[in-house]
């Protein structure tokens, strides 16, 4: 596969000369709408095929949708009427599990019935252990994992999980959820479950693996809700909700990569969405029915909208779009492997072929989520651009600019007395997941290279010239504590050093290796802006004397 990958690289210069463009992303179309109108409905999907039931104004209706078509059918309606319930889909049959009988008012149930669409039929299973609503439901392993939820409508939120096995028609009880919760949403990457939001815990996430039975806590939510997610490409989708009981709905979209425990704000929905359910063919999501109208929530929509999000170039996940990631796209050469089906847009054609390679290739050696980037290749001024958005630095002092002596390209040399970069502020460490890397070759103990104004110094040599940050979260078991390696970075050499906060551990790189780990409850907040070449202070003996180049800052964690 390497030498099919160097030929294919060979060729992409010829195939852009004759090639369009990819088109935009991501994509939202407006498809033909579910015949009964309805809110918390759920849905499923079998053989390519969605199916809606119940939810408040569809009770027991259950209609099947085609996306290849465009088309809805009317199916056999669900036996026991139901709201704020869950369903699964295993081995072709969906499973339709608690809720309450209808809303408001209603009883919360513990009833399990069967639908299979090849017969068009219901079958009644074994109950529930307890009646429970407002839960959600996942599969793994062709066992389906009851959680969360309440009881009763108007008693407390449960961090219940019950494993029903459709096997054998038998529940069993599992390691509880660390918060209780109702109307949150779960949803499956590689093999563990992630329960997201809901109230009770509208921010919270949190991850259960089956095989050893434990919960994680991950990051939390930007944006605190109740809401329904979809997973694409091994990524979640979060859509819409609302913050609060009976408030208005949203129309904010965000995505999580379990990968490396991150969040990113997209672009908002079309329109305010509640209540809806989503499900996935594929590639494409398709958000179903809910409100956008806040209590009591009438009328209930019958829209539904097909999301296709922007393909994430970057396979590997080490923030540059490179041969490498050129490579992985090759290795899955003429299957039909969505996560590399790139073109034509959207949503590409079912093939991973020379479209593909094609629009991949109109991304190469993309900074993947950079938010600031100081080449200093500047051959004068006073003024270090910021080549990946508006976070010009001014350079006081008087540094030298060395056009030929950097490590990529040219370079800025500090003399160690009053020579910094001033640029505002980019990132507050305390709102999640981040790195930093640069360039450095010279200095001297105690210099620091990144800092923050009124925060602390991010990059800097120790006492004894060994790479440390000062990144740290007050008030902890480990308060105020920096982290020190034990690798000189002021001995003369070109050193590549990087920072990593990634949401649970601080990380020391030099030379792309990494040379300091520990874990820590967050990082203390800071707003002020970035200096490069100096300590948070400005303090005599924090000015670094020597090299710094290519100076990148991400909004995730990088690994090099």
């Amino acid at each position: 596969m390497k030498t099919d990958s160097i030929i294919v690289t060979s060729i992409i210069i010829t195939v852009l000369n004759i090639a369009g463009s990819t088109g935009a992303y991501p994509t939202w179309t407006q498809k033909a709408d579910v015949p009964t109108a309805r809110s918390w409905l759920s849905t499923s999907v079998v053989d390519r095929k969605i199916y809606a039931i119940g939810g408040v104004g569809g009770l027991q209706k259950v209609e099947e949708y085609d996306p290849a078509t465009d088309t809805w059918i009317e199916k056999a309606d669900m036996p026991t009427g139901r709201v704020f319930y869950a369903c699964s889909a295993v081995d072709g049959k969906i499973f339709a599990i608690g809720g309450d009988t209808q809303w408001p008012g209603g009883t919360t149930i513990a009833t399990v019935e069967a639908y299979d669409p090849a017969t068009d039929t219901w079958t009644r299973k074994a109950d529930m252990p307890a009646p429970r609503g407002a839960l959600s439901a996942s599969v793994v392993d062709g066992k389906i994992y009851a959680i969360g939820g309440y009881h009763d409508h108007n008693g407390s939120y449960v961090s219940t999980m019950e494993e029903y096995d459709p096997a054998t028609d038998s529940w069993t009880q599992k390691a509880d959820m660390p918060t209780a919760r109702s109307w949150l949403s779960t949803s499956v990457v590689d093999g563990k479950i992630y329960a997201i939001g809901g109230e009770g815990a509208l921010e919270r996430v949190e991850a259960y693996d089956p095989v050893t039975e434990t919960w994680t806590k991950k990051a939390d939510m930007p944006t605190p809700r109740s809401l329904h997610t979809s997973v694409v490409d091994e990524k979640i989708y979060a859509f819409g909700g609302n913050a609060r009981r009976g408030g208005a709905p949203t129309s904010t979209l965000t995505q999580y990569d379990p990968a490396t425990d991150a969040w990113t704000v997209k672009d908002d929905m079309p329109v305010r969405m509640l209540g809806v359910a989503t499900s996935v063919v594929g590639g494409r999501i398709y958000i179903i029915g809910g409100t956008s109208v806040p209590f009591p929530f009438s009328p209930y929509l019958s829209t539904v909208w097909e999301f296709i999000p922007a393909p994430e170039f970057d396979f590997n996940g080490d923030g540059v779009i490179d041969a490498q990631d050129m490579s992985i796209l090759v290795d899955h050469w003429h299957t039909d492997a969505s996560r590399y089906d790139l073109a034509p847009a959207p949503g590409g054609d079912g093939i991973v072929d020379v479209q593909d390679l094609v629009a991949l290739s109109e991304h190469l050696f993309e900074d993947y989520r950079i938010i600031a980037h100081w080449m200093l290749d500047e051959t004068e001024g006073d003024v270090a651009y910021d080549s990946a958005a508006e976070n010009d630095g001014i350079v006081l002092g008087n540094p030298v600019w060395q056009p030929e002596g950097g490590q990529v390209r040219g370079a800025l040399e500090f003399d160690g007395i009053d020579d910094v970069i001033i640029a505002d502020p980019v990132l507050n460490p305390a709102d999640g997941p981040f790195s930093v890397f640069t360039w450095i070759k010279g200095g001297a103990p105690g210099q620091a290279i990144v800092s923050q104004q009124g925060g602390v110094n991010w990059l800097q040599a120790d006492d004894n010239g060994a790479l440390m940050t000062e990144l740290t979260k007050s008030g902890g078991r480990r308060t105020g504590i920096p982290l020190y390696s034990e690798t000189v970075i002021t001995d003369d050499n070109w050193r590549r050093l990087g920072v990593v906060w990634d949401g649970t551990d601080r990380i020391l790189y030099v030379d792309d290796i990494e040379v300091a780990r520990d874990a820590l409850a967050g990082l203390d907040s800071a707003d002020g802006g970035l200096r490069v070449g100096s300590g948070n202070d400005l303090a005599a003996g924090s000015f670094w004397s020597g090299l710094i180049d290519d100076v990148r800052i991400y909004d995730r964690a990088i690994v090099p």
